[in-house]
């Protein structure tokens, strides 16, 4: 019997730049959370909302922070994940990340670095991009962790995306992942694309995917709608959340996935390509 895997979605204002208002915010609705979950998904950029302000608001990877989220996690026993401003010192100099962490109860993470950044709002300026994705396990999950503008590139998306293979190598014997979390600010005037590339990257790899966005206004005066969603691996939207703030629980059945790509096993014919750092 496939495993199943609980997870909940957290879409839900943010205050500006505020780290102390967010976590404090954030760790009341986390707790208050009823049902038994293993996973819970915080939007991007979580303590903060999407500023480009990194010198006054990065923090390192022994910060407030990741210090929550260790506490959080272990405290609730779930998995927490989102992303957070992070500074590292490389060659004498400050860079910064908008780096999504995945953090276990028991205190050990694995981090992703957001590969795409968006230019039209300057990311690129301020930001340093990853080049290796994180795939997470858990009971038996292999579970795809991306930020927000990562949604708009499917081939770093796709299930058989091996970074700097042999020329050789061989396509994979199973599908490189189960579950695709995606994590956002994402505006209300390009919502109709979030929800249909979401849609999009289900049918593409036959999987599961999750976005979680925000809801509110930022600093910068821009609106965001939530439309967080559940796609299932056909691409039907299996959980819709509407505008409104919102915690939703669900449990996900592994067998779904497994169904689909044994009567349609079309991840099979994919092309083989590689993906420069």
């Amino acid at each position: 019997m496939m495993p199943n895997l609980t997870v909940s979605l957290v879409q839900t204002p943010l205050f500006w730049e505020d780290k102390s208002s967010n976590l404090s915010m954030l760790e009341k609705k986390i707790l208050a959370i009823p049902e038994k979950t293993e996973l819970i998904i915080l939007p991007e950029m979580f303590s903060t909302g999407f500023s480009m302000q990194v010198s006054a608001l990065a923090e390192t990877m022994d910060g407030p922070g990741i210090e929550w989220m260790k506490r959080v996690a272990a405290q609730k026993r779930s998995i927490l994940t989102g992303s957070l401003i992070i500074k590292e010192i490389r060659n004498g100099e400050p860079v910064f990340f908008n780096r999504l962490i995945w953090m276990q109860p028991d205190g050990q993470y694995g981090y992703y670095d957001n590969r795409h950044l968006f230019a039209y709002g300057k990311e690129d300026q301020h930001f340093t991009a990853g080049s290796l994705r994180l795939l997470a396990s858990v009971k038996g999950w292999k579970i795809n962790l991306q930020v927000c503008y990562d949604l708009r590139f499917p081939v770093w998306q796709r299930q058989s995306a091996p970074i700097n293979p042999l020329p050789e190598a061989p396509l994979p014997e199973e599908p490189a992942y189960d579950m695709l979390i995606i994590v956002a600010n994402w505006p209300s005037t390009r919502i109709h694309a979030w929800k249909t590339l979401l849609q999009a990257r289900a049918i593409e790899n036959q999987s599961f995917v999750i976005g979680v966005n925000r809801t509110g206004t930022d600093g910068n005066g821009l609106a965001y709608p939530g439309e967080s969603l559940i796609a299932g691996p056909l691409g039907e939207i299996l959980h819709s959340l509407s505008g409104n703030e919102e915690i939703f629980t669900v449990t996900l059945n592994k067998e779904i996935t497994e169904t689909v790509r044994r009567q349609f096993p079309f991840w099979k014919d994919a092309d083989h390509f590689s993906i420069q750092p």
